[in-house]
C-alpha cells in the first residue's frame, strides 16, 4: 500500500511538470506572438510586455510570489508543494523557451491551438492535483472569504484582464483572447473527464450517509438512492444516482477520491436532462 501511494505521488508530480511545461510553451508559441492576453497572470504579462517590454517570465514570477504566500496563509493545507511546483515551473519554462524558433502570429490560429495546448496542459496539472497559481489561487481565496464560486470568481478576474487588453491591443484581438479562454476551458474538461455537457454518476457504496453529505455540501446537487446487493460480496449496498454539470462532476470526482477512495463510481455522458436543476430552476420557489 505504501509503495502504491508513493508511485501515485510520483506520477502526480510528473503530471504537474509535464502539464506546466505545456502551459509555458503555449504562451511563448501562441499567445505572446499573437498578442493574445488570454486572462490570468499570463494575460497581464502579455500586456506589460507590449507596453514596457518587460520579461513575461519575470512578471509572472513576481506576481505569483505574493499570491502564493497569501494563499498559503489563507488556505493552509489546501496549498501544497504541488501548488508551489506548478506556480514556479510555468515562468521557468517561459524563460527557458523565450527564444524558441516556433511562433504563431496569426490570432485565430493562436487562439485555437494555443487554447487547446493551454487547456490540455492545465488539465494534466489538475489530474496531478496541482495548480499553476495565478488566478486559480485568487479564485480559491475569493471563494473562501466571499462565498462566490471559484469558477465564477476566476471568470471575473480573467474577464477583467481580457477587457483591459482592449486598451493596449484592439477589440479584435480581445475577442480572439476570449475565444482562447473558451477553447482552453473545453480542453481542460476533455482531459479531466472526456465529457459531454452533463454527467450521470452511478456510485456504489456502503457509506451512504457520507457520500450523500459529500454530494449535498460539495456540489449542492440532489440524488436518488437505490438499494442493491453486491454480486461478488453478497453484501447490502446503496447505488446513488446523481446528475451533474461538467465542472461539478470534476469537483465531485476529486472529493470522492479524497474522502472515499474505495467507492465504485461510474461516469456516464448524459445527452439531455429534464427536471429541476437543469430544465427547471434548481430550487423550489424560484421564478421559472
Amino acid at each position: 500500500m505504501k509503495r502504491l501511494t508513493q508511485n501515485k505521488s510520483v506520477m502526480e508530480y510528473i503530471y504537474i511538470i509535464f502539464g506546466a511545461t505545456l502551459v509555458g510553451l503555449s504562451y511563448n508559441i501562441f499567445f505572446l506572438p499573437a498578442k493574445l492576453a488570454a486572462g490570468g497572470i499570463s494575460g497581464v504579462s502579455t500586456i506589460l510586455f507590449e507596453i514596457y517590454a518587460i520579461s513575461p517570465a519575470l512578471v509572472q514570477l513576481v506576481i505569483n510570489i505574493p499570491i502564493f504566500f497569501i494563499g498559503w496563509f489563507a488556505l493552509g493545507k489546501d496549498f501544497s508543494f504541488k501548488t508551489l511546483l506548478g506556480t514556479f515551473w510555468v515562468p521557468l519554462i517561459i524563460y527557458l523557451s523565450a527564444d524558441i524558433p516556433i511562433e504563431i502570429t496569426n490570432p485565430l490560429l493562436g487562439a485555437l491551438y494555443g487554447g487547446i495546448l493551454l487547456g490540455v496542459g492545465l488539465g494534466i496539472v489538475y489530474k496531478g492535483n496541482g495548480s499553476t497559481g495565478g488566478t486559480a489561487a485568487i479564485a480559491q481565496i475569493v471563494k473562501k472569504f466571499t462565498g462566490i464560486s471559484s469558477g465564477y470568481s476566476q471568470f471575473i478576474v480573467d474577464g477583467l484582464v481580457v477587457t483591459a487588453s482592449i486598451i493596449v491591443f484592439s477589440l479584435e484581438l480581445t475577442l480572439f483572447a476570449l475565444l482562447a479562454i473558451y477553447i482552453s476551458g473545453k480542453a481542460i474538461d476533455f482531459v479531466q473527464l472526456r465529457t459531454s455537457a452533463t454527467k450521470l454518476l452511478l456510485i456504489i457504496t456502503d457509506e451512504e450517509e457520507k457520500i450523500q453529505t459529500l454530494i449535498h455540501e460539495g456540489i449542492d446537487r440532489g440524488l436518488t438512492k437505490v438499494r442493491s446487493v453486491g454480486g461478488y460480496s453478497n453484501l447490502d449496498k446503496t447505488m446513488i444516482l446523481c446528475v451533474t454539470e461538467q465542472q461539478e462532476a470534476v469537483q465531485l470526482k476529486k472529493l470522492l477520491q479524497k474522502e472515499a477512495p474505495t467507492t465504485f463510481v461510474i461516469f456516464i455522458n448524459a445527452s439531455e436532462i429534464l427536471g429541476r436543476g437543469f430544465s427547471l430552476d434548481r430550487y423550489y420557489g424560484q421564478k421559472l
